[in-house]
């Protein structure tokens, strides 16, 4: 490839087409036109540190710029729009207009990948934003003064989460990870003068800092040794070198894997990367605990998911950014099957006749590495055992083996620990810490699900992740009902010990049912939404159980990951049930000072609009499930 035609990929990588130049806008299926969502929420930073400047911006709250900013690049990203849309067929570009179908497109040259699961989990980012910037509004954290930095940090730190969610190659893996943490450091000791907190954050990115650190350093190793950091790229090299990998490579990655793993671990306070958590949670304000519970650990699965199938499956091919605009473009004129180079050279920002052949593209990559591996399953075209495709699938088994069972031991450990170490808690945070440990275990137990799947039938393995998807969902509102709860009552009370809400069925009824609704939503009792996300997760592995047994190949570690669920869901019960009965069973204590919390007012209709769905969701889930299943497509070939 030559220099222009370098340069016309590059602008069709960027903006979709090089009509009209560097100037004219970027199309929809371009890497700019994708990516507004995250444009939005820059510009809202910019906006919001750029009008503290003049005299009058100081009067404004910042509080405005960053809920029309979230709720703007809500609105960019259009869930209700890509992931309602079906599917179309690429076999004719040329044919394609429906431009509200998504399908699988690397960014970036490769950096990022768009597709339903990061329009999904980008979405449900960019939305808990939103009703998290309404909930400090309502809870008065922070302050005028402080808010334009307060909100500054956590919309870059959301930022660095979608991209979390997308993220194509280790090095972005890396940087979206820094970008989601650093900012959260500050956030844990953002009251000023508070030994706590302070303390908090301190411990926070000393830890953190650690776990970037080793992080790094499996991923210098595994790119080292596979010569590629790109996600996609590295499955098809283990899928070609794996078989035959000698003993001293196979150590290098095996310790490259973990030293990642630990740093998607510590994101997702998964046990023994959690000892920061109870600390943090205890000493950072309920806010900033609600942001860390839900927003961190949804874009820190989504990028497990992603991890995951990076090095242990076979992405679909897609396609690349400007294909479908420059293909209506020329269509009548140029075959479908010539390449993007040659097309932007027909009447794009030069003219000329290319030199050579038109680059390989991703499918016969995948050809050239598995010409001679062989594969028994399933797949979305529902080809037979001699496929390329599946057979360099196949040549991922013992890496697919690896990662389930590293994953099943963290997520079995950490549910089981957080459910033990909630009991003796007397301090209501730090409950609901460990809580947050048990349900990083619950979220991450898909994952080996998926990885086994992956053997078998590709749809299914791709089901298990519509399961995580919709416990995201469900833990977004228990989640973050559940710490609005907190941090309203703490307002009220000047405390946040579990003892000093005895009696509150007395003083705010309404709050202290929806407070009790949403705990046992976290237990997930039927008829409320919790059940229904654990239902999904559970069912996803008994599928992959039941197909692994069926194929004569029983996975037993996933029955292992069923009973330990099941029983950590009775053990939450306990310590669940005890605030419950403290709340509506005991005495008030005779020491309280006089307080007033009303169940009617703004901080009470937005306790009532988060509970709302952990009642109703039960009785019409489909959206939701539809939803899902649409996200969890195209995640694998």
């Amino acid at each position: 490839m030559n220099l222009h035609e370098l340069v016309s990929q590059l602008i069709i990588d960027t903006k979709g087409t090089v009509a009209g130049g560097l100037l004219s806008l970027p199309s929809r299926d371009s890497s700019l036109g994708v990516f507004l969502p995250e444009i939005c929420v820059c510009v809202t930073i910019v906006l919001m540190l750029l009008v503290r400047v003049f005299r009058f911006g100081r009067r404004v709250d910042a509080f405005y710029f960053a809920a029309f900013g979230s709720a703007l690049a809500l609105y960019f990203a259009a869930p209700w729009q890509h992931l309602g849309a079906s599917p179309p067929s690429f076999a004719d570009p040329t044919s394609v207009t429906d431009a509200a179908a998504v399908t699988r497109m690397e960014i970036f040259t490769g950096m990022l990948v768009y597709d339903p699961f990061s329009i999904f989990v980008r979405s449900v980012l960019l939305a808990f934003a939103f009703l998290f910037a309404v909930f400090t509004k309502l809870s008065g954290i922070p302050d005028r003064e402080d808010g334009p930095d307060i909100y500054t940090l956590v919309l870059g730190s959301t930022l660095g989460m979608c991209m979390m969610a997308s993220a194509n190659h280790l090095l972005m893996v890396f940087m979206a990870v820094e970008m989601a943490s650093v900012p959260s450091y500050v956030l844990a000791g953002m009251l000023k003068g508070r030994r706590v907190g302070s303390e908090a954050a301190l411990k926070y990115s000393i830890y953190g800092a650690g776990a970037a650190g080793v992080m790094l350093y499996g991923i210098s190793l595994v790119s080292g040794l596979l010569n590629t950091a790109h996600l996609p790229t590295i499955a098809l090299e283990l899928a070609d070198r794996l078989p035959s990998m000698p003993a001293s490579e196979l150590m290098v990655l095996v310790l490259g894997g973990l030293m990642i793993m630990v740093g998607l671990a510590f994101k997702l306070s998964a046990v023994p990367f959690h000892f920061w958590c109870p600390d943090v949670f205890e000493g950072a304000t309920a806010e900033v605990n609600a942001f860390l519970s839900v927003a961190s650990k949804a874009a820190a699965l989504a990028l497990l998911v992603r991890v995951a199938i990076g090095f242990g499956g076979i992405a679909p091919e897609g396609v690349a950014p400007g294909e479908r605009s420059l293909a209506v473009a020329n269509q009548g004129r140029l075959p479908a099957t010539e390449s993007l180079a040659q097309l932007a050279t027909t009447d794009g920002l030069f003219s000329f006749a290319p030199e050579d052949e038109a680059q390989p593209s991703f499918s016969d990559h995948v050809t050239g590495a598995a010409a001679e591996e062989g594969h028994t399953g399933g797949s979305h075209t529902g080809a037979d055992a001699s496929t390329p495709l599946l057979s360099a699938n196949n040549g991922l088994a013992k890496s697919r083996d690896f990662l389930a069972k590293l994953i099943a031991l963290l997520a079995v450990v950490s549910c089981t620990f957080g459910n033990l170490a909630a009991y003796g808690q007397a301090n209501i945070k730090r409950l609901m810490a460990y809580s947050t440990i048990a349900h990083a275990g619950y979220m991450m137990m898909p994952v080996p699900a998926m990885l086994v799947l992956m053997n078998y039938d590709s749809r299914l393995a791709e089901s298990t992740i519509a399961g995580l998807s919709v416990y995201i969902v469900v833990y977004l509102f228990m989640s973050l009902g559940a710490f609005a709860i907190i941090a309203f009552l703490r307002n009220a009370m000047r405390s946040e010990m579990i003892a000093d809400y005895a009696g509150l069925i007395r003083r705010c009824p309404i709050t202290v049912v929806c407070f009790v609704l949403i705990l046992f939503s976290l237990i997930g009792l039927p008829p409320l939404a919790g059940f229904v996300g654990k239902f999904a997760i559970f069912a996803g592995l008994v599928d992959a159980y039941r197909v692994s047994l069926g194929a004569g190949e029983p996975a037993t570690f996933l029955m292992v990951m069923l009973i330990a669920g099941g029983l950590n869901t009775a053990i939450s019960l306990v310590y669940y049930l005890r605030v419950a009965k403290v709340m509506t069973m005991d005495p008030e204590p005779e020491d309280r000072q006089p307080f007033v919390f009303s169940d009617v007012s703004l901080q009470g209709a937005y306790i009532w609009f988060l509970t709302l769905p952990t009642l109703l969701l039960m009785l019409n889930w489909d959206v939701l499930n539809r939803w899902a299943e649409a996200a969890a497509t195209y995640l694998l070939a």
